[in-house]
């Protein structure tokens, strides 16, 4: 896994990488209430808003971390939002994405750089 000062995840499954939210990002937002997910096909660019998640503390977006297309949503985020508090690094992925270069992860921090991060 990669993670991003966003503190989002990255996860390579063949030749999509799987993007969620951290731990440590879901303690902070608190209770999951609603989450809006990407349409399936979007072109997305680096920093553009991709999902809102929004819990009983505030809104959040979730950016795109890299450049790539939209391939795959977790449907199961919009009937159990809440699934983003009890399994954020696994179940509760929010999308998966098609990369042109897969060596763009490598910018990104490992796990004992994220935990380094955090201090």
């Amino acid at each position: 896994m990669r993670f991003t000062e966003e503190h989002e995840w990255l996860r390579v499954e063949g030749d999509v990488v799987v993007v969620g939210i951290t731990e440590h990002a879901a303690e902070q937002l608190g209770d999951v209430v609603f989450v809006e997910l990407p349409e399936i096909e979007a072109m997305v660019a680096k920093g553009d808003e991709v999902c809102v998640i929004e819990s009983v503390k505030a809104a959040s977006d979730i950016l795109a971390p890299v450049d790539g297309e939209i391939v795959e949503v977790n449907e199961a985020l919009v009937d159990t939002p809440a699934l983003v508090n009890e399994d954020p690094q696994g179940d509760a992925w929010f999308f998966k994405m098609k990369l042109d270069d897969l060596g763009v992860l490598d910018d990104f921090m490992s796990e004992d750089e994220y935990k380094e991060f955090l201090g």
